[in-house]
């Protein structure tokens, strides 16, 4: 597939790495909407909702171009949406919310084809955190790897240290369904996967 057809809609360095492992070629277009004024406030509706806000909104400049649109939510065991903390004081909040605790992740793709058909689904998963010390909460927010996180974590790299189990899809987790993205492409394309020899 042509990198000119094929298009991401997100800066997100995990989502281009796993895409990337795919062995497809790929542009990275990075959507320009503003997630704060998506009104839909149910976190599964909600990630499902922006993904094709940002599969559409690049699908504007590339109509015949095969458009990836992602986003990823972290509800807390209490119900509330915990989204990109903006700065340390909330980063600390949502790993208190979650400490010794499971929330889960509710990771959203669309695919829209170059006929401007829409393909989407979600994925949810339950992330378990260890109950985490005060110097492991520190430690964790003076790091930076919480910035630009769902739920003020992450589940590749050194956050796994402060995750117990999961139950689900790891992509997912990380931002980017794989197995669902697979299903979607499939819709899209018209075709089943080939693994070429």
């Amino acid at each position: 597939m042509s990198s000119k057809l094929l298009i991401l809609a997100s800066a997100s360095p995990q989502r281009k790495d796993l895409l990337a492992g795919l062995g497809l070629d790929f542009s990275v277009v990075t959507s320009s909407i503003d997630e704060s004024a998506c009104e839909e406030m149910r976190p599964a509706e909600r990630a499902v909702l922006l993904a094709r806000m940002k599969a559409m909104d690049v699908r504007q400049q590339h109509q015949e171009s095969i458009i990836i649109g992602c986003d990823t939510l972290v509800v807390a065991s209490d119900g509330s949406l915990l989204e990109k903390p903006s700065d340390e004081d909330e980063a600390m909040s949502m790993l208190h919310a979650q400490s010794g605790k499971t929330s889960i992740v509710h990771s959203a793709v669309c695919v829209v084809d170059s006929e401007g058909e829409i393909h989407e689904g979600l994925s949810s998963s339950a992330v378990t955190f260890k109950t985490l010390s005060d110097d492991e909460m520190q430690w964790w927010v003076k790091s930076g790897l919480w910035r630009d996180r769902s739920g003020g974590f992450q589940i590749d790299g050194l956050g796994q240290l402060m995750i117990e189990r999961i139950e689900g899809d790891w992509t997912g987790i990380v931002g980017l369904p794989i197995f669902l993205l697979g299903q979607l492409l499939e819709k899209a394309l018209g075709q089943k996967w080939k693994i070429e020899s």
